[in-house]
């Protein structure tokens, strides 16, 4: 912390509470946002400070700018205030995610709300496509500095992860794994066999906690597989509809777990998964924060992700191949392609774009066109 006294918790409380609330567009919003409370207005770090703290977190499994909300509340409060900080940045993302399943996630919802949802969710691939290829520069060049070896793998791990989201469901967990293993140097293998019901659940959570490798949005593989093919808590039009939720909330995109947890066991299991899916970040950062720094120069850290980031940019590239298979009606495949266009060639945000999809999916309900 750069100044001599903590700052109180409940300027911590509503600080991060404000940006888990205003926080739409995802991870580039949230660091933004972030970044001007806590260099620019206030000068609670330095921008040398905030860009290690961002460079560490980038380095740690999990998403990234979750553990930057968590991490910056710990230089400012301690760990007091890295706990309420992290609570008040995540909980409202949560709550918006598990009222909106509710709605969109019924039994029997009213037409323009089945519209609305089959509209933003077929905008959903062409936001896969859009979230990758934005991640896609970023890995590359640092695959780049680090070594010439390393820029010829990075497209082999790229198609692996592609490949693995595309056919392997659940599983492409451990093609991330065994991609950063691989870059490392080392050998060893990983199971995922686990039982049904709440200890399920737990797993799936797991891994969107603690392997959200490259962004939110690969959660996205992580998630369909387990929520749609293993378990059967959701439809893929279901899935479609709390990825969509998770995009259009503010907050962090993992909090999309929050849906697959109603679906599977109400509220009870919105609250479960929650909670799985988010004490990894706390852990990392209430446990080494002050091993920050050495996690930023440890060329092992680095390694590993080498392999595992591109992967996972991969997989985000092949869960539209999934998500593009789950839509069924005409004017889905017309909305899917005008967002395609919008996020592609137009350059428009995604919040603005999945809103924009789910308008026109409720129009063409209303108007009766067939729903998915």
């Amino acid at each position: 912390m750069t100044g001599s006294r903590p700052v109180a918790i409940r300027t911590v409380v509503l600080e991060w509470g404000r940006i888990g609330v205003t926080g739409f567009g995802g991870p580039p919003a949230h660091i933004a946002l972030l970044r001007r409370l806590v260099v620019d207005d206030r000068s609670w770090l330095t921008p040398a400070e905030f860009e290690d703290a961002l460079s560490a977190c980038n380095l740690l499994p999990g998403p990234a700018s979750t553990q930057l909300a968590i991490f910056c509340a710990h230089r400012v409060g301690g760990r007091r205030g890295a706990l309420v900080g992290g609570l008040a940045f995540v909980v409202p993302a949560v709550v918006i995610v598990l009222a909106l399943s509710v709605l969109f996630l019924a039994r029997s919802p009213p037409d323009w709300v089945r519209g609305a949802g089959g509209g933003a969710g077929s905008a959903v691939p062409a936001v896969a496509v859009a979230a990758a290829i934005s991640l896609a520069g970023a890995s590359r060049s640092a695959a780049r500095a680090a070594s010439s070896g390393r820029l010829y793998r990075w497209p082999a791990y790229v198609a692996v992860g592609a490949v693995a989201s595309a056919l392997t469901g659940p599983y492409v967990v451990l093609v991330l794994l065994a991609c950063g293993v691989t870059e490392l140097g080392l050998g060893g293998r990983f199971a995922a066999d686990r039982a049904a019901s709440y200890g399920a659940l737990a797993w799936v959570a797991i891994k969107v906690g603690m392997l959200s490798y490259g962004g939110g949005f690969v959660i996205v593989p992580l998630m369909q597989g387990d929520a749609v093919h293993t378990y059967h808590w959701m439809t893929q039009t279901h899935f479609l509809n709390a990825v969509a939720l998770g995009q259009v909330t503010p907050g962090p995109v993992v909090a999309t777990i929050a849906a697959v947890g109603y679906a599977a066991s109400g509220v009870g299991g919105a609250l479960f998964a929650s909670l799985i899916a988010f004490a990894p970040s706390f852990g990392f950062v209430l446990l080494g924060a002050d091993r920050f720094e050495s996690l930023r120069g440890s060329g092992r850290a680095r390694a590993f992700l080498g392999g595992a980031g591109p992967a996972a940019i991969g997989a985000i590239f092949g869960a539209a191949i999934p998500l593009t298979g789950a839509l069924h009606e005409w004017w889905q495949f017309a909305i899917g392609a005008a967002a395609a266009g919008a996020l592609l060639a137009a350059r428009r945000g995604v919040v603005g774009v999945l809103l924009g999809a789910g308008t026109f999916g409720a129009i063409a309900a209303l108007a009766g066109a067939p729903l998915p």
